[in-house]
Formats: structure tokens, sequence, C-alpha cells
């Protein structure tokens, strides 16, 4: 048993300690400890019935992370982080992740096993779409296409070249935050040409990035056909981005196909995603984002439009202005949804 020496509060509740080292007793040899955290003020006005309107204060996410890594191979960790959100009533806490991750297991590949990454989602948080704390990306959103969630249970592969990236992974298909049903598993995929090298994603570095992803997940829980047969999601979509000091920009196009699905069980459609950013000074930016979603079934289809102004108080606190504007409609032109977000967000890490 190794003993690590931690010298600071460690936040909620994990270790207490003011002016005074601390001594944890752990198998590990090296013990990381990190906290991400979305503190927020919503105003939101809802057009179409204003019972439905709301102004609160709102934790939005507070993930509390620690990772244990192992003497004889370094690189190599187990990986717990705790995910809590809430705005009504209590605060819900659930384990995100918890996989062991096993460094070079394949030539220039490591492996998490577990409740691991999802090969997407986190790839474009931190390289394209960065502002988690105030929006979801597209693929996951409910505003946007809403396919997807960032974790689940399974195993994903995850391989790193000069210029060129990928993760490939099958789970069980339901995420991380849904019973997980067992009924068929969900191939999932990500494959990255990086123009200038795959270093790590952290602007103001300049980068060029294009993605093929996507999913085929198999018998998917809520997802039937018309005689309430569970059938196949399928999707898959490409992305740009290219980032320098200055500015950001993105774009994505997503095709979702395959199953007869219900009329009332809107799936299958096109939509694309354009995001941007522009950094006036090193400590302030302005956002824009624009999400759009047709549904094969009906014509039917929605839209979202993102516009703020972030501000970095200091490399551990961000603060961050945003109104967004979600729309929705028939293919007649019938107004099925009309809402409008007002956020004032502290983006908190540390």
């Amino acid at each position: 048993m190794k003993k690590i020496v931690l010298s600071s509060v460690l936040a909620m509740g994990l270790v207490s300690a003011l002016s005074a080292d601390v001594t944890v007793k752990s198998g590990a040899a090296t013990l990381k400890f990190n906290g991400v955290h979305y503190l927020g003020f919503t105003k939101f006005s809802d057009d179409l019935d204003s019972a439905n309107d709301t102004t609160k204060f709102e934790i939005r996410r507070s993930y509390l992370q620690v990772k244990g890594y192992f003497s004889e191979a370094p690189k190599s960790y187990f990986r717990v982080t705790l995910d809590a959100t809430g705005s009504d009533g209590d605060i819900t806490t659930r384990i995100k992740y918890a996989y062991l991750y096993l460094d070079n297991i394949l030539p220039y590949t490591g492996v998490e096993i577990g409740q691991a990454h999802r090969p997407w989602i986190d790839y474009e948080e931190h390289s394209g779409w960065l502002y988690r704390s105030i929006s979801k990306v597209f693929v996951e959103a409910h505003e946007g296409a809403h396919l997807t969630n960032s974790a689940d249970r399974g195993i994903n592969f995850k391989t790193k070249l000069a210029n060129f990236s990928s993760e490939l992974g099958v789970f069980n298909g339901e995420g991380y935050h849904e019973s997980q049903v067992g009924d068929g598993l969900s191939k999932e995929w990500r494959l990255t040409w990086h123009a200038f090298g795959t270093g790590k994603v952290h602007h103001p570095k300049r980068y060029l990035n294009i993605s093929y992803f996507g999913q085929v997940n198999s018998e998917y829980k809520g997802r039937k056909d018309t005689n309430g047969n569970l059938v196949d999601l399928v999707w898959s979509g490409v992305h740009a981005v290219y980032n320098q000091p200055e500015f950001l920009i993105a774009a994505q196009y997503i095709n979702v196909t395959d199953g007869n699905y219900a009329s009332n069980n809107h799936i299958e459609g096109t939509g694309y995603s354009v995001n941007g950013e522009y950094r006036v000074t090193p400590k302030v930016a302005l956002i824009g984002k624009y999400d759009r979603f047709k549904y094969d079934v009906d014509d039917s289809k929605k839209t979202r439009k993102l516009g703020g102004v972030a501000y970095k108080y200091n490399k551990n606190v961000k603060f961050l202005f945003n109104v967004t504007q979600e729309d929705g409609e028939t293919s007649s032109g019938t107004t099925t949804m009309d809402q409008t977000y007002t956020m004032l967000t502290a983006e908190v890490k540390w």
C-alpha cells in the first residue's frame, strides 16, 4: 500500500481538510481527482403556452472524478465519474463512467472496458462544440437529433496515429441512464483524419479534422415498428472542424435510416448543425450555433438557434450568457414549438 498526500480540499465532501495534510491509502500508484461543474440561471418562455414559463437557478451538471493509475503500467488506470444533475426537487447522482483503461493493448491502441465513452460525443465536445455547459451536441440534444448519449456499458478501442484517430466500440445500446434491456448490441464508430496532426486538442491550437461517425444499434429500446416490435437504430454522419487562435468553425450532417417506425415515433430523417466561435480577446469569445432536423415520416422539422458570449474569468472559471430559440413546425407550416431560453452560466473546472 502506498501513501498519497493531498494538500487541498476535495469537493463534495470526499475529503474534509483545512490547512492540513490528509493521508489517503490506496492500492493505486497515483490517484488523480478533478471536478467539472455547470451552475446556471435560466428563464424559459413558451410562446405557445405561457403556463409553461419558468425562471430558476440550476445545477445542470456536477461531475466528480477519480482515476487510479497502476505502477506496472503508468498510463493505464481505472476511472470513476459521478454525475449529479437537477433543477427540480432533489439532485440525482449517477455513475457516468466506471471503466478500466489499458494503454497500448494493441499497437497505437488503448481500450476502455466497462461503462465507457461512446465514440462520438466526447470527441466533439473537446474539438468542435466546446460549450457543453449550455448545450449538448447535436446528436444528443433533445432539441437536436436526439439519437444517443455519451456513455454506455461495453468496450471501446481508441487508436491514435500521426494524422488519424479512431474509436470502435460495442455497447449495450441503451445508454448509461437507461435500464439495460439486453435485446441487442450497438456497434459504434468514429474515424477522424487530422490534417495537421493528432496532438491534444486544446484551443488555440491550430487544427483541421474531418470525421465519419455513427452507430448500428440492434433492437434499440424505445424504437418500435407499427406492430410493436423493437427495430434497429442506424445512423451516420460526417463532421468537419477548423480551429486557429482567432476562431473556430464546425459543421456536420447526419442521416438516420432503417426500420418501419410508427408515425408517432419520429426518428428517421436528416439533419445538420453548424457552430462557430470568434475570440475577440484572449478572455472574450462570441459563440453561435444552428441546428436543423427534418423527419422523413411526415416532413416535420425542428430548428434551434443559439447565440452568446463567453468570458474567461481565470483558468478554472468561465462565465457565459446566451439566448436559444427553438422552433418546430409540420410540413404544412403549422407551428408545433416556439420557445426561448435565456441563460446565465458559471462553468467551473478544477
